[in-house]
């Protein structure tokens, strides 16, 4: 294997499926599998997943309510799917412990590092729900501030394509992808791979990041076993 402990990422609307908004039974199931199948190769798996298939912070500012309490709202979000799929998990048989910035202590743990990184090393499955616990920061910076936390190798952010494009390849048939790239050059760009404070957090602690498809069972698996699977993006 490339990393020993990872911090996968996944975003909230990848949890809908076919579906307009809420979690897909049958894709947090798919998920819970491809992570079991890495997990049993004795990498340590931290998890991060959004909030954005429940409800986003941004989007009731939109509507006209605070920015702070709808942020708060949507670390509520992430939660639960934190919970849909530490249940997933343990359903196949997978060792999961759910911690969470925002304590709530009849459902998870309050996130404490030095636990966590105990629990990966006695191969459990680590959950960071609630983002970072703080509003205006979003799941991307929660994501990067915890894998930095733990000491993670690499944050693995899986998504519905296949790695970073010069265009969004869903609108521009002619976007190519690039399969390394640098964190300046990234920049320079313009390309979108996570909000800037987590970007900036990941190149500042050459931390690198892989971006690939999590949808297509079989790829997180590939990631740390096969050659340019994604779009690798370091210093």
């Amino acid at each position: 294997m490339k990393y020993k402990r990872i911090l996968l990422k996944l975003s909230g609307e990848s949890l809908m499926g076919a579906k307009q908004f809420g979690i897909d039974n049958d894709k947090i199931t798919s998920y819970a599998k491809q992570i079991k199948e890495l997990h049993a190769t004795g990498v340590e798996i931290a998890i991060v997943i959004g909030g954005g298939n429940i409800f986003r912070g941004v989007q009731a500012e939109q509507g006209g309510m605070d920015r702070t309490h709808g942020d708060y709202m949507g670390m509520l979000a992430t939660m639960i799917n934190s919970m849909a799929l530490q249940a997933a998990l343990e359903a196949i048989q997978v060792e999961t412990r759910l911690q969470s910035a925002i304590e709530m202590k009849e459902i998870c743990e309050p996130f404490v590092r030095r636990k966590a990184v105990r629990h990966l090393e006695k191969g459990r499955v680590v959950i960071f729900g609630a983002g970072t616990g703080n509003p205006f920061f979003t799941t991307d910076s929660a994501a990067s501030l915890r894998a930095i936390e733990i000491n993670a190798e690499v944050i693995l952010k899986g998504t519905r394509v296949d790695g970073i494009y010069t265009a969004d390849p869903e609108k521009d048939k002619t976007a190519t992808k690039y399969s390394h790239i640098t964190f300046d050059e990234v920049y320079s760009k313009g390309l979108n791979v996570m909000d800037l404070t987590a970007f900036t957090l990941c190149k500042e602690n050459n931390l690198p990041i892989i971006v690939f498809d999590m949808d297509t069972p079989g790829t997180l698996y590939k990631v740390l076993t096969e050659e340019h699977i994604g779009t690798i993006v370091q210093n």
